[in-house]
């Protein structure tokens, strides 16, 4: 199966500041692959360099021919002053028509709302639009850049159902970048930890239990890994022992270097 995106050696610097170090990253069709990380670990550098919107200072990047991209962007600034009504912005930058539009407001659970203006939305109304646009382009990826910040926990939690009833439907891949651990432990088919490099990837078990990502987030998301390990472990002979699954082997040994991105 051809990866839909591949990175090698990734490297991106701002000014004289090294944010990303020697990544290597791929996604597969269909795969839910979330990217956690504290703030400036370079996450959201990551989603852009992978789609071309930041340039690399070194390492390769290669995207499927042909693939489609649908992206949910963390921000998009709309002048509140500009007369924009939710039927015009899903037109952009690919005029579409009235029925696949409607229809995209509906699959995103906000059906009727093609006449309101974009300002006057509440913010989970504004990130199902911006998936409804997202989704226009019947892509092969969806990239989720922390597409539930500053929604209520209800809210968050039925965005991600969402995005999970769209990759099942769709059947598209899904790169998220996410804050919400637990969305990890219940959405995704492998997590990637980052700190300005990879600390440690693999299924949510492996990376729930490697010391680098204890190191960054504590002990106290042991609830969250609890309740995964609840619902979907099993028995695995040739993990005793050894702390990792073997079909998700890549988890980085604790090193004494630090990087520091604030």
């Amino acid at each position: 199966m051809i990866p839909l995106i591949t990175a090698s050696g990734l490297s991106v610097r701002h000014g004289d500041a090294e944010v990303l170090s020697q990544v290597d990253f791929t996604i597969a069709p269909g795969e839910i692959v979330t990217v956690v990380g504290p703030n400036g670990s370079g996450k959201s550098t990551l989603i852009r360099a992978l789609i071309g919107l930041e340039p690399m200072a070194s390492g390769t990047v290669t995207r499927r021919e042909d693939l489609v991209i649908g992206y949910v962007p963390q921000k998009l600034h709309i002048d509140p002053s500009l007369p924009m009504t939710v039927r015009r912005f899903l037109s952009l930058p690919r005029r579409v028509d009235d029925a696949s539009a409607e229809a995209a407001l509906l699959r995103t659970g906000v059906p009727g709302l093609g006449g309101r203006q974009i300002a006057r939305l509440s913010g989970g109304q504004f990130q199902r639009v911006l998936l409804a646009r997202a989704l226009l382009a019947r892509p092969d990826i969806l990239i989720l850049d922390e597409p539930t910040q500053g929604l209520d926990q209800p809210g968050t939690a039925a965005f991600y159902k969402l995005i999970e009833e769209v990759r099942g439907e769709t059947g598209s891949a899904v790169l998220m970048v996410s804050h919400d651990l637990h969305v990890v432990m219940s959405a995704s088919d492998r997590v990637i930890c980052l700190n300005g490099h990879v600390c440690c990837a693999g299924t949510p078990r492996v990376v729930s239990e490697a010391p680098e990502y204890r190191a960054l987030f504590g002990l106290g998301t042991g609830g969250a890994f609890a309740l995964y390990r609840h619902v979907h472990d099993h028995d695995h002979e040739a993990d005793e022992g050894h702390g990792h699954d073997p079909s998700a082997p890549h988890c980085a040994h604790p090193h004494s270097h630090e990087h520091d991105h604030a």
